[in-house]
């Protein structure tokens, strides 16, 4: 089952002296109800896998799921079979070629025609930006109705990205999607358990 919280680093978040002591809050406050995405688009190939690879046995033993973001290289080297893609990413025929038939693949849309737009199978996709974020300014938010459109037009489960909050996630979910994937409401909260576990009651268990 897919974990229902997608938890995203950036740089920044990679770059934080405490984020080893962070990931670990946030995978142990989820246990398997949790996916923490190592992501860093400007950090360097070397610094993304020592990240990802000192979150592998923590990751085995709470139950969390940890995915590598656009550098399937990363995943290829460290054995993870689990990436997600973004636009400017290999399609996912070919990550699934190079990771192997059970290797489990995302990918991040914008609209409802973007949803099919692949030539591999996607396990879900990611839609948004949902609500105005520091990650995307430049973009206006697609607000629900991305969510909407995307969960009508793909048979992939969709997870909302984009500003959501604790308060803002049942709305999303109520749109169709499956999950939520978050930045700063996680790593920015006093404490980046706590705000992983604010999120996760933000909705009730099926």
């Amino acid at each position: 089952m897919m974990p229902r919280l997608h938890v995203v680093t950036d740089d920044r978040i990679l770059a934080r002296t405490d984020f080893p002591a962070a990931a670990l809050e946030v995978l142990e406050a989820g246990g398997s109800r949790i996916a923490l995405h190592v992501r860093g688009p400007r950090t360097s190939g070397r610094a993304l896998y020592r990240a990802a690879a000192d979150l592998i046995r923590p990751a085995r033993r709470t139950g969390g799921r940890l995915v590598v973001n656009d550098r399937v290289d990363v995943a290829l080297a460290l054995g993870i079979h689990r990436v997600h893609l973004g636009g400017r990413s290999m399609s996912a025929g070919v990550a699934r070629r190079l990771l192997g038939p059970g290797a489990r693949v995302g990918r991040s849309v914008h609209s409802a025609s973007e949803a099919g737009g692949d030539d591999g199978r996607i396990d879900y996709l990611f839609a948004g930006t949902v609500f105005a974020t520091p990650s995307h300014a430049g973009s206006a938010p697609g607000g629900i109705d991305v969510v909407r459109a995307v969960a009508a037009a793909s048979r992939a489960p969709v997870v909302g990205i984009g500003g959501i909050t604790a308060a803002r996630a049942p709305q999303v979910l109520a749109a169709g999607a499956r999950g939520v994937a978050v930045i700063r409401a996680v790593w920015d909260a006093p404490s980046p358990g706590e705000g992983a576990r604010r999120l996760l009651d933000s909705w009730p268990e099926e």
